[in-house]
């Protein structure tokens, strides 16, 4: 059995070890919550899909967690919202950027 640290996969060091069923599993079961509550659990959905994402990551040997929360995104998403509307839509440029650093923000590596 290996350790976290000695961690590989057919000999490789970095590589992702997630599989297509996880993967659309949380994708369906995110659009059907988001879908059902208008909008409001979108923060949920995409915090599930990036920590299943993140978390089936190991680069060079040392996987990787994420940590981010809906409730901590939700925060920023409305705030993100806020600013789209009263900017007219110009702000809504930057949102993926935003998102995009929240996500390294919460994004570390568990060895």
């Amino acid at each position: 059995m290996e350790t976290m640290h000695d961690e590989n996969r057919k000999g490789r060091q970095s590589f992702f070890d997630g599989g297509l069923l996880g993967l659309i599993g949380w994708t369906i079961l995110g659009a059907i919550a988001t879908i059902f509550t208008l909008g409001l659990l979108y923060p949920w959905a995409l915090c599930q899909v990036y920590g299943w994402r993140i978390n089936h990551t190991v680069i060079e040997g040392r996987r990787l967690h994420f940590s981010g929360s809906a409730l901590s995104l939700f925060g920023h998403w409305i705030k993100w919202w806020l600013l789209t509307i009263i900017t007219l839509g110009i702000y809504g440029f930057w949102v993926n950027i935003k998102l995009e650093d929240w996500k390294v923000r919460h994004t570390y590596f568990i060895n």
